[in-house]
């Protein structure tokens, strides 16, 4: 039998704040961390996101490591970082270091060092615009900062890059290949060849993110990094570690088939490996935090998925986005938005999916709609469909 992994730490930057209880607080209160950028960027139509807020990176860094080695989307990383081991109590010591992985996720790298060097345009570009742009930087980046020798890399599979970066830590330390992991994704996006980019693309709404809502119109982005500390729960037991959850399961799977659109088909079956890998029954599960994205095709798809590998059998299912709340976290969006789960198993709060005004006859599951709801949760789901059709499912279990 593989061994079993916990969460013992986690961590947060996000639109709401610095901080996990920034975050928390929102949730728990139905709040917005989405706001206008009208008037922030020249020649872009989107009119709202979630950048990052509160956060002066000379708070947390030496002025010279910033301009040398840290794009927002390291800084965003291992601050989130440092939370989440903070919050877990380790003690780092030379063993513990040697058998730490990190595996972090993002979509796209470092956009901030991209725009001020290729976009803008200076006369010379900064010698250090490779380390600070590359997908990989934040994990290398908080490997260095908690000398951290197990394997580390990056994941980059759009929307569910951190997904896929969690799930791989989990398949270390099952298998023997590392004793603990740091782990989530990051993204930074609040610069303007970005949201021109999504602008072209016509995915974004132009007010609010409506999620299973008949009125729903498309994405807002939103930006900053989740992260986590994982272990062997043994391990994490005998040092009395706080278990915040078990990962019990994952699934992942490829459409195959389109860049855009995404496949029921495929989205069922990444459902269903998840809860063969955890050994779970649908009627297990109270809780799914879908992709949710409020865009029309991932709704229906999502909401259909659903009905079929659960089969009738979502009486007892609660589903949410939180993406109103913290934005389209792109390759961060899962790291992020297990918040959800955490709160729901450990404060028997479930976040809500924010601005539903209109029912939708194809979205027909019990969405928690705009207002949090109070409820017992001992397992979830956290979905995760990127572009590409790359499907990432998560099963958690309270401990």
């Amino acid at each position: 039998m593989s061994r079993r992994v916990v969460i013992t730490g986690a961590g947060y930057v996000s639109g709401l704040g610095v901080g996990r209880e920034a975050l928390f607080s929102a949730m728990r209160e139905g709040r917005s961390g989405v706001r206008s950028i009208v008037g922030t960027f020249d020649g872009i139509t989107m009119t709202h996101a979630a950048p990052v807020k509160d956060f002066t990176a000379e708070d947390h860094f030496d002025p010279a490591r910033i301009k040398q080695q840290l794009d927002p989307l390291s800084q965003y990383a291992v601050v989130a970082a440092r939370e989440a081991v903070a919050s877990s109590g380790l003690d780092l010591s030379d063993e513990v270091r040697e058998t730490t992985s990190a595996v972090l996720g993002s979509s796209i790298g470092g956009l901030d060092t991209v725009e001020e060097n290729f976009v803008l345009g200076p006369k010379r570009v900064h010698p250090m615009a490779i380390p600070r742009m590359m997908a990989s930087a934040p994990a290398s980046q908080v490997a260095m900062e908690f000398g951290l020798h197990g394997p580390s890399f990056a994941t980059s599979s759009a929307c569910s890059s951190s997904a896929h970066a969690i799930a791989q830590a989990v398949l270390f330390i099952r298998a023997g290949l590392a004793e603990r992991a740091v782990t989530g994704g990051t993204e930074s996006t609040h610069v303007r060849s970005s949201y021109r980019s999504w602008d072209a693309l016509r995915v974004v709404s132009r007010d609010a993110c409506r999620p299973f809502c008949k009125s729903r119109s498309g994405i807002v982005l939103g930006e900053g990094a989740g992260v986590y500390v994982l272990e062997e729960y043994e391990a994490a037991k005998a040092r009395g570690a706080n278990i915040l959850a078990e990962i019990i399961g994952i699934g992942m799977t490829s459409d195959g088939s389109d860049i855009l659109a995404p496949n029921q088909r495929w989205v069922e079956k990444a459902i269903e490996r998840c809860l063969k890998d955890a050994q779970l029954n649908p009627q297990d599960v109270h809780y799914i935090n879908a992709h949710g994205t409020g865009t029309k095709l991932n709704d229906v798809c999502e909401t259909e998925a659903i009905k079929k590998v659960f089969n009738g059998q979502t009486k007892q299912l609660a589903v949410s986005s939180t993406k109103p709340i913290h934005g389209h976290t792109l390759g961060a969006a899962a790291g992020i938005e297990i918040s959800s789960i955490l709160l729901a198993m450990n404060e028997g709060v479930i976040a809500p999916t924010l601005n539903y005004n209109e029912q939708d006859p194809e979205c027909d599951l019990d969405y928690v709609t705009n207002t949090p709801r109070n409820g017992k949760v001992d397992v979830a789901l956290c979905n995760s469909f990127a572009f590409g059709g790359l499907n990432a499912v998560l099963a958690f279990k309270k401990v």
